[in-house]
């Protein structure tokens, strides 16, 4: 038996290099809002998320426990009509909720939202303590002999 955990790998960032991940309860199967994930350095990479229609007070996000949260909801606009007909309405205006795993030591640095698009920069940033270190090898000194007794 074989299981497909690439569902799992489209919702996480900073995994590239752990194999924790599949041990994660899998995600709700919405497509909204279509999200990219890109590594734009080292230990660096942004979060996408396709949100026209929405405005930065409309957008929440939020970092607990090693999960980013993004929650649109869409204040009333009182400048439009309250009953507009549409002939055709293909921009979603609902509201959503995104969760993306984030693997230990990943901090969220900022947002911006620009043309419709909210940008989220996070990085990894392993503190001092939990980076690899080299450890000396000391050599013991030879124990004195002591004299044979007769």
């Amino acid at each position: 038996m074989s299981y497909d955990f690439v569902p799992l790998f489209r919702t996480a960032v900073g995994f590239d290099r752990l194999a924790r991940l599949a041990d994660s309860l899998p995600q709700e199967s919405t497509t909204y809002p279509p999200y990219n994930i890109e590594k734009t350095g080292e230990d660096a990479y942004r979060v996408t998320l396709a949100v026209a229609g929405f405005g930065p007070d409309d957008i929440e996000l939020t970092v607990k426990e090693n999960e980013l949260l993004v929650t649109g909801k869409l204040a009333g606009d009182t400048s439009a009509p309250q009953k507009a007909e549409f002939l055709h309405r293909g921009i979603a205006a609902r509201a959503f909720t995104r969760r993306f795993a984030l693997a230990d030591h990943i901090v969220v640095e900022g947002a911006e939202l620009v043309n419709g698009f909210l940008h989220v920069s996070v990085r990894r940033e392993v503190p001092d303590s939990a980076k690899p270190r080299r450890v000396a090898i000391n050599t013991a000194t030879p124990a004195k002999q002591l004299p044979q007794a007769a």
